[in-house]
């Protein structure tokens, strides 16, 4: 049709070749819509290839027939063929399986003997902030969700405040005037004028068309990035000038048969204003490759990491004990992430850690920490401690509890634990959430706790969580089982009160401990302090009874005097 239109004239051909250049444009300009096909033919190249062949010459086959019933047992292998595909691969999840195979067989694994310290402790819950942010805005604003990244060698939650999704017009005419900074490891996060830093963006997660990150990134990918890449987690921090700038992490694809995701490098975004033109045709960001990652220092131990790639990468832990370990008649040494039902966010958690004496070579900052868990939904015991660095690192450490026999408790069994120490709480409007690790040097020995926070939840929506400004911290010893309640205000008084209570408990198991052999009296320390108290009182009570004999002696003898 359109060659026999192009015959008739120069006028049509003429017509032809507009239409066509109409076509690629409107092609190059909105390439960002249909970018998610091109990603999914990326993801199922190996699945769509196979059923492309299989389904050519099996209609080839069915039409060169002239026996009806091998055609309908083409049509009956056919339809086979599909459905046996469909079964194993999305309602058996083999597809799945396969993927977290390859990413396991390309992981850097690094098992190390010695758990870090953790530093630096955050106070409040990703979800608690993220409360408190939105408390702090306006009708016609959003915040984006928390981040918990190093500006100036503190660890800040960062997000910014934006136009609002529901209202249409401020995301196509509004920029992003403001971003929160709050420390993370201060009991009382304020949302004040101090803490809100002026910074215009022009591109923003909220923001509409090509002011949109998503779609300004993906403009500024090159046509083989358009099959392999994706923009995921926003994060906002400054650069080596101390600019503030937004960081968007990205996913890139790899492999052929059955492709996985791994650490794609980072987009980028500038501050200030960006051109019309600029954004629709060449979109917006500097791309950052992995490899050039540690020529910008502000990237480095920095949180940029798609949480997306480091759940993936920690979940192929389950194929240690083999690639048929986790099939259901295995399972010796198969785990999984635990997702708690009733908590507000789910691993990983991103967390400081101080390597420095665990001989590894590994750095000491932001890590993404998973608890990993037998898969059995009764099975809560802690199997392997994963640590991902945050600044996409092409490194996994793992530390392995089973093999060691430790017996350490896991984090879907810390909220019971906690519920159970504290009878009195109306459990049923608050919840103990986000246990993140607590590792500390004390009496002798690294021990690791869980710390957890007390958060209220809406009756009308589970979905919302809140907490004060000064929350109830609980810290549970994955090892003794016991709950120590923790003053948020204190900090530097946490590892006392758990020496407070724990000490004797910890004396009585470890016999081979030397800390309290060479120690003893430590032990004791607080029940002299208590004792001594208490004597103290007696004294005070005794000199008091003593003063009242001798007031109503004196009031006798003057009686006997008269």
């Amino acid at each position: 049709m359109i060659k026999r239109y192009w015959k008739k004239g120069g006028k049509q051909k003429a017509i032809v070749l507009i239409l066509v250049f109409i076509l690629l444009l409107a092609a190059f300009i909105l390439r960002d819509d249909f970018q998610p096909a091109l990603l999914f033919l990326r993801k199922y190249i190996f699945i769509i290839l196979l059923s492309f062949i299989v389904l050519f010459f099996g209609l080839r086959s069915f039409r060169k027939s002239a026996s009806t019933g091998k055609r309908i047992g083409i049509l009956v292998g056919l339809t086979l063929f599909f459905g046996a595909l469909y079964i194993a691969g999305w309602h058996f999840k083999l597809y799945d399986y396969m993927k977290t195979y390859n990413v396991y067989n390309n992981l850097n694994r690094i098992e190390i003997v010695e758990l870090p310290l953790t530093q630096n402790e955050r106070i409040q819950p990703l979800r608690n902030i993220f409360s408190m942010a939105n408390e702090s805005v306006g009708e016609t604003k959003d915040v984006s969700l928390p981040h918990l990244v190093r500006i100036d060698s503190v660890n800040k939650w960062t997000m910014a405040i934006q136009p609002t999704e529901k209202y249409a017009w401020q995301g196509m005419r509004d920029n992003t005037e403001e971003v929160f900074a709050v420390s993370s490891t201060t009991p009382f996060p304020r949302f004040s004028s101090e803490n809100r830093i002026p910074v215009t963006f022009s591109i923003g997660e909220s923001l509409r068309f090509s002011r949109n990150t998503y779609n300004a990134v993906v403009q500024r990918f090159n046509i083989f990035q358009l099959f392999n890449m994706e923009p995921s987690d926003t994060f906002y921090m400054k650069n080596d000038a101390g600019k503030w700038v937004q960081v968007v992490s990205l996913i890139k694809w790899k492999g052929f048969f059955f492709p996985y995701p791994t650490f794609g490098g980072v987009m980028v975004v500038d501050n200030g204003e960006h051109e019309y033109f600029e954004r629709l045709l060449m979109g917006v960001g500097t791309y950052i490759s992995p490899e050039e990652m540690k020529n910008h220092p502000y990237l480095t131990k920095q949180n940029t990491l798609a949480e997306k790639v480091s759940r993936l990468q920690a979940e192929s832990l389950k194929f240690i004990g083999g690639f048929s370990d986790p099939l259901p008649w295995n399972m010796e040494t198969a785990v999984k992430i635990p997702d708690l039902s009733k908590d507000q966010n789910q691993q990983p958690y991103v967390t400081d850690f101080n390597f420095s004496d665990t001989q590894t070579g590994a750095y000491s900052g932001l890590y993404h920490w998973f608890g990993l868990e037998p898969v059995g939904d009764e099975r809560t015991s802690l199997t392997y401690s994963v640590f991902i660095p945050a600044d996409g690192t092409d490194k996994l450490y793992y530390y392995d509890h089973a093999s060691k026999k430790q017996g350490y408790a896991g984090v879907s069994a810390m909220p019971l634990k906690v519920v159970e120490s504290r009878k009195e709480y109306d459990w049923s409007a608050n919840s103990p959430v986000e246990f993140r690790p607590y590792i500390k040097n004390i009496a002798g020995r690294k021990r690791m706790f869980f710390l957890g926070t007390v958060s209220a939840i809406s009756k009308t929506n589970a979905q919302q969580f809140d907490g004060s400004a000064t929350p109830d911290l609980a810290l549970v010893d994955s090892e003794y089982r016991d709950v120590v309640w923790i003053d948020a205000k204190h900090p530097s008084k946490w590892d006392i009160s758990v020496y407070e209570q724990l000490a004797e408990a910890w004396k009585e198991s470890e016999t081979t401990n030397n800390y309290f052999k060479n120690n003893p009296a430590m032990v004791y320390n607080l029940d002299q302090q208590i004792t001594k108290i208490d004597s103290l009182k007696m004294n005070t009570v005794q000199q008091d009874k003593n003063i009242e004999i001798e007031k109503l002696q004196k009031k006798i003898d003057s009686l006997k005097g008269n």
